[in-house]
């Protein structure tokens, strides 16, 4: 059978839907590209906003129509949360955020059967971590590697708790193996992914941190780069960045939840931390990692945020000075607290909040980029786009060289020499002077 697949949303759902590649391939079937004629759509669905949820229905709508008589299989976060709005739009096999070997089988019965098949389980009651196939998406140079699912956290505008269930870890040894697996497939660069990895380790014997994970990593597979998912501001101490600076592979790129740059915004979602907390890990990192890029998101126009509220938020993030940012203009979510919060605000707010963010946002990379000038880096080149050839440096800038060699899954030197539209634009060094290790750690 052909199947395509469409994945909205986190790292999390990619890795999700490589894994199922991986397993329908290792069955004998075809995978092909979700605009193509196939067999079977799989729509794996976000629902962390309520935009997210117009996007699944629409997505699902248009596929359902234009491939009346192929299977539509929808899983992820959606149906997890309303599987009832998913079999109304017309999927044939439902699934939720787990068990996607079921899910696939399921797939098989009802094209033998069919027989509509929606089963979606209670994802507060789970208490085991899914082993999944390791693999990257077809012509990928990094891969990822899901090491923790689900969140414990509750913050009020946050669905995904009821949606992914409790923290489940993946063991180190299940890790480990599977990143030997990635690494003689030839990926140069693993991406150490989950909802929130820093709650790694909790629910395993002894509570292990995430510096034992990254340490055993490391240490298993030298020659491939390990690059951090999303972080929860908390894990960042003096003893764990004394820990994981020592290991040569690891990014200096750090991706600290924030949301909000004022604490009594930051009170009302429920997060575990102030700006005094969330300030001191950026300066951390500044310190132990120098030049390493510091990246976030923002929540805008959240409920009862007023307007001395979102400058406190414009003048913290110049502060921290982000190498980049993700801007949100707060969107309503059904079953959360902050849905019913009084304060909500018009579309009109959310937008002139949101162009003021962007706007400091990016001055913010600009500087970034620019103090990466006449610097030395050593980049995986991933592909090939208006004759250059693009890839990301250890800071995930994205790098623009002009060539006309396939630069494909290589690692190399290049020197900058200006910021070029989302990245920076670099020249390719001798490859005679490089000094590997040296460069590689010349963050």
């Amino acid at each position: 059978m052909i199947f395509g697949f469409c994945t909205l949303g986190c790292k999390v759902n990619q890795y999700e839907t490589q894994a199922m590649e991986q397993l329908l391939l290792s069955e004998g079937h075809t995978v092909a590209p979700f605009s193509e004629r196939c067999d079977v759509y799989i729509i794996n669905t976000c629902s962390v906003t309520a935009v997210a949820d117009k996007k699944n229905r629409a997505i699902i709508r248009r596929c359902r129509k234009a491939n009346p008589d192929a299977i539509i299989a929808v899983c992820g976060c959606y149906p997890q949360r309303d599987m009832d709005a998913v079999a109304a739009l017309g999927a044939d096999v439902i699934g939720g955020s787990s068990d996607r070997v079921q899910f696939l089988q399921n797939i098989m019965t009802f094209y033998r059967e069919k027989t509509s098949l929606f089963q979606v389980d209670n994802a507060l009651l789970r208490h085991r971590f899914e082993i999944l196939p390791p693999g990257g998406l077809t012509g990928r140079t990094r891969a990822m590697l899901k090491v923790q699912d689900g969140c414990q956290n509750f913050c009020t505008y946050c669905i995904i708790p009821y949606t992914r269930g409790p923290i489940r870890s993946a063991t180190v040894e299940l890790a480990v193996e599977q990143a030997k697996v990635l690494q003689a497939k030839g990926y140069r660069e693993l991406v150490i992914t989950g909802i929130e990895i820093a709650s790694w380790g909790r629910d395993l014997p002894g509570r292990p941190d995430l510096s034992v994970l990254l340490e055993a990593l490391s240490e298993a597979v030298p020659e491939i780069r390990l690059r951090l998912g999303s972080l929860e501001p908390r894990i960042i101490t003096e003893e764990f960045c004394e820990k994981i600076k020592a290991l040569p592979g690891l990014c200096p790129h750090f991706h600290l939840s924030m949301q909000s740059g004022c604490d009594s915004v930051l009170a009302r979602m429920k997060r575990k931390y102030n700006t005094a907390r969330y300030l001191e890990s950026v300066l951390l990192l500044k310190k132990h990692f120098p030049g390493c890029a510091i990246t976030t998101d923002m929540i805008v126009a959240f409920p009862g945020e007023t307007e001395e509220e979102f400058q406190q938020s414009l003048l913290f993030i110049e502060k921290c000075g982000f190498a980049d940012m993700h801007i949100f203009p707060y969107s309503r979510r059904p079953g959360t607290p902050a849905d019913k919060m009084p304060g909500q605000h018009s579309n009109e707010t959310k937008e002139n909040r949101s162009r003021a963010a962007i706007a400091v946002a990016e001055k913010m990379s600009k500087r970034y980029r620019e103090n990466m000038i006449g610097k030395q880096y050593a980049v995986l080149f991933e592909e090939a786009e208006d004759g250059f050839f693009i890839g990301h440096a250890p800071n995930y800038v994205k790098i623009y060289a002009q060539t006309q060699k396939d630069l494909h899954n290589q690692v190399l030197p290049v020197r900058i020499s200006a910021p070029f539209r989302d990245g920076v634009l670099a020249l390719l060094e001798d490859i005679s002077d490089w000094k590997s290790k040296e460069l590689f750690l010349n963050f």
